[in-house]
């Protein structure tokens, strides 16, 4: 993850980041704190932990931006000594939204999100400040405060 990254919010066992690479607004990494390679060795704790990580970023994204749905996925295509548990989420949108001066529209709305970023997908600082402005009224609704 690189400098232009901004935290959203954080709870005991994960960290959720929002990318600079917004080809989907709202796109983050779930990331679990701990060190950790393999889904098998989350404990129960983490993973209701999760849950709760889950419904409250839906629920912020719906309500902040109307997201229509959500991909999620857990690659874990790196080596085994360079793997850490952690999510990617792409909120799915089927009407353009604007933030920050910028629309941002759902390329393919309704089939696999698109991978890999671009130059247009790379959005200035100032964008992602105004994405997180956004979701600050809205994050008090859905659990505990940003940052």
């Amino acid at each position: 993850m690189n400098e232009n990254n901004i935290t959203i919010f954080e709870t005991k066992h994960w960290k959720i980041v929002l990318l600079q690479d917004q080809l989907y607004l709202g796109r983050c990494v779930v990331a679990l704190k701990r060190p950790c390679q393999n889904l098998a060795d989350l404990n129960g704790d983490e993973f209701q932990d999760w849950h709760e990580v889950v419904k409250r970023l839906e629920l912020l994204f719906r309500d902040t931006f109307g997201a229509a749905m959500f991909n999620w996925s857990c690659l874990m295509n790196k080596k085994p000594e360079a793997r850490q548990i952690h999510w990617h989420f792409r909120p799915r949108y089927n009407k353009p939204v604007e933030v920050g001066g910028r629309t941002f529209e759902d390329p393919n709305f309704g089939q696999h999100a698109l991978t890999g970023s671009n130059d247009e997908s790379l959005v200035p600082r100032e964008v992602l400040v105004s994405i997180i402005e956004r979701l600050q009224g809205n994050l008090q609704n859905s659990g505990k405060s940003t940052r």
